[in-house]
């Protein structure tokens, strides 16, 4: 069975967080929710998460891969080198990352994101541009392991992208 970490801190973009989380689970893909450690996370509007595990207790052998929703958690997420070192783990393992809206942000700090095309929320481009991205205004942009997003609105491609490349995976974690 694969398990997927959904990351997951203050002010996350709520419909990022839980639509992946559950499209997941209905695939049979086991989902975590993976916090910084405060058990308890609200999003812009005030919706509780639960934190399943803390990023101290994660193990990159022990997962797929990671998808990290947007809102202003991840630049809150991505001040947190165990975060940061998780993600580049798991990119280079060549497990799933993905990554949509502001979530890019995390991709950042993780350096992940040098000569990858990516997309993202149009306010961080630059960003990601200047992290060494090829940035492209789709939907959604696969990149052998790296999957992005742009908004809510994309979620129904992200979450396809991403249940598609898991189940081509022949790796069991």
């Amino acid at each position: 069975m694969k398990k997927i970490a959904v990351l997951v801190e203050d002010q996350y973009q709520v419909l990022e967080v839980w639509y992946p989380y559950l499209r997941l689970r209905e695939e049979g893909i086991e989902t975590v929710l993976v916090g910084t450690g405060k058990k308890q996370y609200k999003s812009k509007e005030g919706y509780p998460a639960e934190e399943e595990l803390s990023i101290e207790d994660a193990k990159v052998n022990d997962f797929s891969g990671v998808v990290i929703p947007g809102g202003y958690a991840p630049d809150i997420l991505r001040q947190y080198s165990r975060i940061n070192n998780f993600v580049a783990g798991l990119f280079k393992e060549k497990k799933l990352v993905a990554a949509i809206c502001h979530g890019g942000w995390v991709l950042i700090s993780a350096g992940v994101l040098k000569n990858r095309k990516a997309t993202c929320f149009s306010a961080i481009k630059d960003d990601v541009v200047n992290a060494g991205a090829e940035y492209l205004d789709h939907e959604v942009v696969v990149d052998g392991n790296l999957i992005t997003s742009r908004s809510p609105l994309d979620l129904p491609a992200f979450s396809r992208e991403i249940i598609g490349f898991l189940k081509n995976r022949t790796d069991k974690t």
